[in-house]
This record gives C-alpha cells, structure tokens and sequence, in this order.
C-alpha cells in the first residue's frame, strides 16, 4: 500500500471493456499512421474536412504578437520582452481574521485565515458583483482554489532536517498530531480574497468582509438528487443533507449568474475502509483498505472532523457512522463569492467522478444552461449537462443546475460522436441492472458511464468553449498505460506520454446530443507530434501533458502543461524544461510558449480582467522535483518565489505588458 504515498498514484479503477478512444482513432485514420514518428503523415488534413474545421472558417483569427520564451530550467518565472510578472498571492498570505502572517511555525488555526497550498483553478470576479467577465479591471474578488499539500513543506517548522518526499506525510502510521491534521485539512479548498491594483499599479490583497476561506472543513449542503438518499446518510448528516468540507480542488467553473464552482478531483485517497468487501460506490473510485494517503483518521484527539475519513462499517446503521462519508465527496461545489455568509452547495446532478472543473457555454436569455466536466483520470469520461430549465438573467440562480440530464460521451470512429443520457430507466439504467434511483446513477456516475459504453479518454482534464464558433475545446493530459493495441480515434498515440488536445462541435446547437470531433494538436516534442496541419510542433511550441486550458474573449486558446515531477528533467520530458503556458490560434493553429514557470512546478489557472491588459496564472507546488535527501539538508530545487533560502510556496502572477496593451495583441 505504500504506493498511496508515491507523486503518481492513481488506483486503476475502470474495469469495463468499453472501446477507448484510441481504437477509435486507428479506426479512422489508420493505426500505422499514429505510430512514434509518423503522426504527421495520419494527421495531414484531418481538419479541412471536418465540420469542427468548417465551423471555425470564421477569418484569421486572434494575433499573438509577442515573441516565444524558450524552454527553460532555471528557478525562475519567464516573460516575453515586453512584459512584467509579479508575485501577488502567495501560499500562506493573510486572508481574513486575524490576518498571520506566514510563517513555517503557523498553527493549524492560523492557517485557516491564510491562502491556502497549491493554488489551482481561479476566477477574478470584478468587484460589482453583477457579471463574471464584465466590470472593473482594478478592483475584484480573486477565487483560487488549493488543490492539495505537500506535507514537508507545509509543515517544515515541525520537520525540518528529516529525509521527506514529497508525498511523505508525518508520523503516518498514527497516532497523528491534532494540529498538523488541522492544518492539512485547512491548507484545501478555496480562498476568496479581494485584491485591488493601486494608483501606483501595484496589485495588492485587501482587507474586506467578503474574503474567506473554505476548507476541508466547512459545513456543506448536498442539493440536487442525491439529496436526501440514503447513500449519504452519516452520523453528522442523518437526513442525507449536508456534509462537511470540499478538497481536492482542481479546476472550477464560472457561471452565468456569477458564481464560482470548485472540483473535487483526486478525493478517494483521504478515505479508508477496512471492511471486508467495498461497497461499489467506494471500489470504482478508488477508496482503499489499509491505509488513506494522509490518515487523518488517525488524528490522537478522535475529532469527529478527522475520523469520518474512515468509512468502515462501525454501527448498525449509516446514520451511526461514516460509511456514507466518501459518496459526499466528487461533486462540483457552488460557492457565491459575494456572500461571506452563504452555504457552499454541491450540485449533484453535474455527477460524481474525478472533476477536473467544469465549464459553462455562453447562454442568452431563453436558452437552456449547459456545461461540461472531465473525469481526470486514465481511461475515464468527458460529460455534459443540460438544464430542465431555461436561463434568465438577473434571475436564475444555481437551483437551476438540480433539475436536468447528465450525459457522457461516445466517440465513433468516423468523427462523429453521440450523448449518452444517465437518466434512471433510461438506456438500460433500472433496478435490473442495479440502479434503482436516479441518486444511485448520480452517485455510481463512473458505473453508469460504464454501463452506457461511454468512451474511454485519456485524462479529460480541462475545458473551454469557442465564444464565437461555440467549438468545444479538452485537454487530454496524458496516459503512459494505454498500450499500441488499445489507440482509437480520440486517443491516438499508445502509449501516450504527452497527451493532446480534442475539439467538437455540437450538431445543432449546444443542447445537441451528437456532434462532430476532431484533433486540435498532438503534444510532444519534435519527432513525435502533430499541429492541427499534420505539421510537427517546434523549438518555439513543443509541450507535453496540455492540463490548464482556457479561451479568453478575443478567443486566444491559452494552454498550460504539467509534466508530472516524476518524470520532469527525465529521458524522453527532458527536452520540455520547466512546465509552460503556450497560446494559440484556433483558426490557424499557430502556438507559441507564451511564459515558462520555475523548477518543479505546474502552470495552473488562468484569466484576464475584463480589459484584458492584465492575465493571472498560478504557479503551483514549485520545488517539488527536492529529493529527500535534499529536503533534509534545506537545499531545495526551487526557492521561487521569496529566492535566498526560502522554502518555496505556490502562488498567483499577475503579468501585463509593460506598455498596458491588450495581452498577446
């Protein structure tokens, strides 16, 4: 089990035989051609034909007029000419109360009224309050979520001169100190922080009633289907309404009616349960027996908070223990940033899987509200959900996200594509098949999928939805297990190191249930990847593992990478250097490296002000590539961003041009 505890576990969960994406892209374009070295030549002219291309002759697209950063390994974060990056959100930050100060020594209390660790998706709300992406560009309210810890570092007051990995958590085997478990647990989930650019043009937080933090241990409702089910029913929760704390947070969603939605993706590690068989709902999503990753059952003073991560059976009913606890984790969490007092809500009709974030197309008034999420892990599924009911603005709230369909998608070796309804007593989902209510296929969301013979993908990370063309862009991080013999027409390199990004269109409108599909770019290095002209990538764009995704208003496609620090400065990574955010050209395909982030780290979240003269990207968990050893002697791979011996800390950059022009004009 001490695998649990390695930077790149992740629990093979999908035993279905569904057909994968990469037989289906063989299928279509010949499994030779998408062998190494000949991508290209399977590639060349796939997108003239299709009717993603045909959607896009739209013109020549936005311009990238700035010159590529190279690739880079240096401890540093990089710019093009022209342009400034400054630090301006840092792990550890005051937020709210009494505002501490960062220190390696803060408490777990402390550390509840700071930023939290590893930022990830983000959204910067202008300070109104009445539109996501209308307002001011000097004054809002910045919404960063903290994916995960990293345990020596968060505690490196407690642990310093001890040989720690970076998924070495202290004293695991318990008991575990009540504080370090507190300040875990307060280290995730989301910041709300208001910050403001001053006369002098220096971005800057700011005390205000709204900011707050949101952790592991906020108090939550469960709305939507699932609310009220026995499948989460606990002993803090005996009517199956609320539940406690969101955490893994990866990417987020903006809605229409401006409010911030936070994943919970790598959730099931925090959970144990030691019973002798795994109810399905635990065994699909990876809840383990033995141990969890960060055993914050094991905390000495037997909270209630810390204990209910173990789900084994210990009373004679669900409401005497916390067996139901991990099916109240998975969901996408709704959060009102302009309300300190309101009540997270999870929406439980978006489903329950890995979620990677989730991504709103743009609605008018009458229309139906319909998003989409991937499931971030090997051979999982992208979906989408349309709403019963119809958009008004400056009325509807999130209680339109509980009534709905959630579909998933099927790819088909011709470029055409279908959505598959899990709705109970729909496509073969009843009490025949073992679901017996609509909150059990919401809550075995991944079984359902199974079931309907959605199409394995390779790591559905983020989203983004053309503004103009309404093209739905994904990212396909990556998956080294998929084999030669399992590649299809949507994954199309086995195995695939470097992921790639895929694009539709929907037949008929965004509440369309089949579309049209194809391939936006190949990632990887020279000799082994493909732009959307079968071309091969260059010094000025090659990329691997596309995660961040995002198409701002004047549609540039900005993409951020995330080579795993496993494998980051290693054999066939070496040539990528640090983690990078490219942008590109959705008409044209052109890409270049927009900036490179310092060592160790992933380049994650990203967004302009409304004027578009100012672009926020976090960095997240720089220094991660330290070795124990190192750890042990304070020599860090990365001291970014407070330099000289400072242990390193995740962190928003603001960068603009040094000119106040337009970004990437």
């Amino acid at each position: 089990m001490r695998d649990m505890l390695d930077p790149d576990y992740e629990p093979e969960c999908n035993a279905s035989d569904n057909k994968p994406f990469a037989e289906i892209m063989a299928a279509r374009f010949g499994r030779r051609g998408f062998l190494k070295g000949s991508l290209g030549a399977a590639v060349g002219g796939l997108f003239a034909t299709t009717g993603v291309a045909r959607a896009l002759e739209a013109g020549a697209g936005p311009a990238l007029n700035f010159e590529p950063v190279p690739v880079d390994t240096s401890d540093a974060f990089i710019v093009p000419e022209g342009y400034e990056a400054k630090v301006i959100y840092r792990w550890g930050d005051p937020v709210t109360g009494a505002m501490p100060e960062f220190s390696p020594h803060n408490t777990g209390a402390e550390q509840g009224e700071q930023a939290g660790m590893h930022h990830d998706g983000m959204h910067f709300f202008p300070i109104e309050g009445q539109d996501p992406w209308q307002g001011s560009s000097t004054d809002g309210l910045l919404v960063v979520n903290h994916e995960y810890i990293e345990p020596r570092f968060l505690h490196a007051g407690k642990v310093e001169g001890q040989a720690m990995t970076a998924w070495s958590v202290p004293d695991h085997a318990g008991p575990r100190d009540p504080d370090m478990v507190l300040k875990e647990l307060n280290a995730h989930g989301v910041s709300v922080a208001r910050i403001r650019e001053d006369a002098d043009g220096e971005w800057r937080i700011v005390p205000d009633p709204r900011n707050r933090r949101i952790t592991a241990l906020t108090e939550m409702e469960i709305a939507g289907p699932v609310r009220g089910s026995d499948l989460v029913k606990t002993k803090f929760s005996p009517e199956g309404e609320r539940t406690r704390g969101t955490f893994a947070n990866c990417a987020h969603g903006v809605t229409p009616w401006n409010t911030y939605m936070a994943a919970e993706e790598n959730w099931s590690g925090a959970f144990v349960n030691n019973d002798a068989e795994l109810p399905r709902e635990h065994a699909r999503y990876g809840v383990r027996q033995g141990m969890s990753r960060p055993n914050w059952h094991l905390a000495a003073d037997g909270a209630d908070g810390f204990v209910r991560f173990d789900a084994s059976t210990k009373a004679d009913s669900a409401e005497g223990d916390y067996r139901n606890e991990p099916n109240g984790f998975g969901w996408m969490v709704e959060i009102d940033p302009f309300d300190p007092d309101s009540t997270p809500v999870k929406r439980t009709t978006l489903g329950r899987c890995a979620h990677e974030g989730v991504v709103f197309a743009p609605v008018n008034d009458g229309e139906k509200v319909v998003c989409y999420t991937g499931d971030d892990a090997r051979n999982e599924y992208i979906y989408k959900f349309v709403s019963a009911g119809t958009f008004r603005r400056g009325v509807t709230r999130g209680e339109i996200l509980d009534e709905g369909v959630l579909y998933v998608a099927k790819f088909h070796d011709d470029g055409t594509g279908e959505w598959l309804a899990l709705v109970h007593g729909q496509n073969g989902l009843d009490e025949s098949n073992g679901f017996v209510s609509q909150a059990d296929v919401l809550v075995n969301t991944r079984l359902a999928a199974d079931f309907v013979g959605a199409t394995p993908m390779d790591r559905p990370e983020w989203g983004t939805v053309d503004p103009e063309t309404r093209a739905v862009y994904f990212t396909l991080t990556n998956n080294s297990q998929r084999t030669a013999d399992d590649i299809d027409g949507a994954n199309p390199r086995g195995p695939n190191p470097f992921g790639h990004i895929i694009r539709w269109h929907e037949d008929g409108g965004q509440e369309a249930q089949t579309f049209t599909w194809d391939l936006f770019v190949i990632a990887g290095p020279h000799e082994d990847s493909a732009d959307m002209h079968g071309e091969a990538l260059t010094d000025d764009n090659i990329f691997s593992s596309p995660d961040g995704l995002w198409m701002d208003a004047n549609r540039r496609l900005w993409i951020q990478t995330d080579i795993s620090e496993s494998v980051m400065y290693r054999g066939n990574h070496t040539v990528f250097g640090n983690n990078a955010m490219l942008a590109a050209n959705p008409e044209t395909g052109e890409i270049k490296r927009f900036l490179t982030g310092p060592v160790g780290q992933e380049i994650t979240g990203v967004v302009t002000t409304p004027d578009h003269r100012t672009i926020f990207v976090n960095v997240q968990h720089p220094g991660a590539t330290t070795s124990a050893e190192d750890f042990a002697s304070a020599n860090y791979a990365s001291h970014w961003p407070d330099g000289g011996n400072a242990i390193p800390r995740s962190a928003t950059v603001m960068i603009r041009r040094t000119d106040r022009g337009v970004i990437g004009a």
